[in-house]
């Protein structure tokens, strides 16, 4: 049986059905929380003295760690970056068709 390959859109979100909207910000979520997660990992930390750094209790940073996407706006996860000292970039680019 051949398996049918099909192009993604870039956004994988779209590409399971969320409509453009939510999966633009799910994107961006899921962005910034990949970044926090290396934040946390590249200095060693564990969920217990992440969440001193962080401000925030154990389990907040174990809902982190576990991808609990629907739990972290992107305010909340840009201002855990910066606790990080992370600097958060926003770009914005012109979409080339409008749906």
């Amino acid at each position: 049986m051949a398996v049918r390959m099909r192009r993604g859109s870039g956004n994988v979100f779209v590409d399971v059905g969320f409509p453009p909207e939510e999966a633009a910000h799910l994107l961006i979520r899921s962005d910034l929380m990949i970044t926090l997660n290396q934040a946390i990992e590249d200095r060693g930390l564990t969920q217990v003295r992440a969440a001193k750094v962080l401000g925030v209790s154990q389990p907040r940073v174990s809902a982190l760690r576990r991808g609990k996407i629907d739990q972290f706006s992107i305010d909340a996860l840009v201002e855990l970056l910066a606790r990080l000292g992370v600097s958060v970039t926003v770009q914005t680019k012109k979409r080339t068709r409008v749906a």
